[in-house]
């Protein structure tokens, strides 16, 4: 960007908290309803932004206490919205509550945003810790059959190939001299400009699509653009989105299942949509029980089929990616996340000194608990019980994941943010939405 416009400096993460803070109260607050939940939903999701800033702080500086206050601050905010989307199907009255600014005043923020957040993807070289997967990927290319050996156990599920992909950081608070910026070795060359050629494709995509899918399920389920239009610039002023713009293991999730929610009037594109997420990241695996309890009056074996097609193109393809038998067991024990909960290598809030890891286990039996209750309550379920319990559950998942839980928040902030703008649902189920089945069921007298 400094190339093209003369002494452009990227804005620092704690600046554009404040800026983007002031400018979300701006357009959002309703300050003729103080007491609104909507303003309580804003106030929320700006506070966010200290947590991660402190955790960032606290890797720069091997300060564990700012990291262990970061995560303890990102868990508590995290719990307020996990109760707030399990309750939202009880709140009836949804009275219209419309942004503070006209149409075309958001279209225009939301793609100068936009621009200059993909700017700052393709501008962005990865740094040293970005570079994760480098050494995984050049000893897959050299077929050694040892590449994923403790794989699953060191980086945690999710499908083998994302994880060679550089996680391209587009704002950080210290940028310290970074080796990955000196020119590599002529062997590795070639290889690390398709590695982040490729990210950076897939970053910008998904982007895209989660901004894309905001407009779409407002104009199309919504029936009102506008909404849609004021969740994506909602997103994309949000700190959290301008820091992790570049990281597609964040992003690619959220974009799918966004997209599933977009398509739930087709069955078996929802199902391939949730499928595929499930292949990526393995958490939303936790998501079948309540969309299987969704369309269960009519669509499940849709649905069913789609999740079982998109699930056997991934193994396809890791087969023919794979040099042996060997090699090939696991990357799909990776990819399905086939290890015991206490052999997992732990990274961010339950490798702190200050933690015990024996706590994990109550949490992941609470979230089980709590995945099992939504598949059968409330029913039946409509539109906006769908998204509100997709929200919950993926929120959820970040209280008891091993890998720096609590920071992937674009696995459930488009579909959070489409559920505090949306308006009443409730005539929106699948027995009123959907076609008739292909095999109708046999209909009792």
């Amino acid at each position: 960007m400094s190339d093209i416009l003369f002494q452009y400096h990227r804005v620092n993460p704690t600046t554009w908290f404040y800026f983007s803070s002031l400018l979300s109260v701006a357009l959002f607050f309703k300050f003729n309803r103080l007491w609104s939940i909507r303003n309580v939903d804003l106030l929320g999701l700006v506070l966010m932004a200290p947590g991660i800033l402190a955790i960032e702080y606290g890797g720069y500086k091997a300060n564990v206490p700012d990291q262990q206050l970061g995560y303890v601050w990102i868990f508590v905010v995290s719990a307020w919205f996990l109760v707030r989307m399990l309750c939202d199907s009880m709140m009836v009255r949804r009275p219209m509550l419309e942004p503070n600014l006209a149409t075309g005043g958001l279209v225009f923020l939301g793609v100068s945003l936009l621009v200059f957040l993909l700017a700052n993807v393709i501008t962005t070289r990865p740094q040293r810790d970005d570079m994760a997967g480098a050494a995984g990927a050049t000893r897959l290319e050299a077929r050694d059959a040892n590449v994923d050996a403790d794989q699953l156990a060191r980086l945690g599920p999710g499908y083998p190939l994302l994880f060679l992909l550089p996680q391209i950081s587009t704002q950080r608070i210290f940028f310290a001299p970074d080796a990955a910026d000196e020119p590599p070795e002529s062997g590795d060359s070639n290889q690390r400009i398709v590695h982040e050629t490729t990210a950076r494709i897939m970053a910008i995509a998904s982007q895209l699509a989660i901004v894309i899918g905001m407009v779409v399920i407002g104009w199309r389920h919504f029936e009102n653009t506008r909404l849609g239009i004021a969740a994506a610039v909602f997103y994309l002023l949000l700190p959290y989105t301008a820091t992790m713009t570049g990281r597609v293991d964040h992003v690619l999730p959220g974009a799918l299942m966004l997209w599933a929610i977009a398509a739930y009037r087709r069955p078996c594109i929802a199902g391939g949509l949730i499928g595929l997420a499930m292949g990526t990241i393995y958490y939303p695996v936790f998501l079948l029980p309540l969309w299987c309890g969704f369309y269960w009056e009519r669509g499940v074996r849709r649905f069913a089929l789609g999740v079982a097609t998109a699930l056997t193109s991934l193994v396809v393809a890791l087969w023919f990616t794979s040099p042996d038998a060997a090699v090939f067991l696991g990357q799909l024990r990776q990819m399905f996340g086939w290890i015991f909960p206490n052999e997992v290598s732990l990274e961010g809030f339950w490798a702190l000194p200050m933690q015990d890891a024996v706590f994990r286990l109550p949490v992941l039996a609470a979230f089980v608990a709590m995945m099992a209750t939504l598949a059968i309550w409330p029913a039946p379920k409509n539109l906006g019980t769908l998204m509100s319990c997709t929200a919950a559950v993926l929120l959820g998942s970040q209280f008891w994941k091993a890998h720096n839980g609590g920071l992937f928040m674009a696995w459930y902030l488009p579909v959070l943010l489409l559920v505090v703008f949306r308006p009443n649902l409730e005539n929106r189920v699948a027995m009123l939405m959907l076609t008739p089945e292909w095999f109708p069921r046999r209909r009792a007298a």
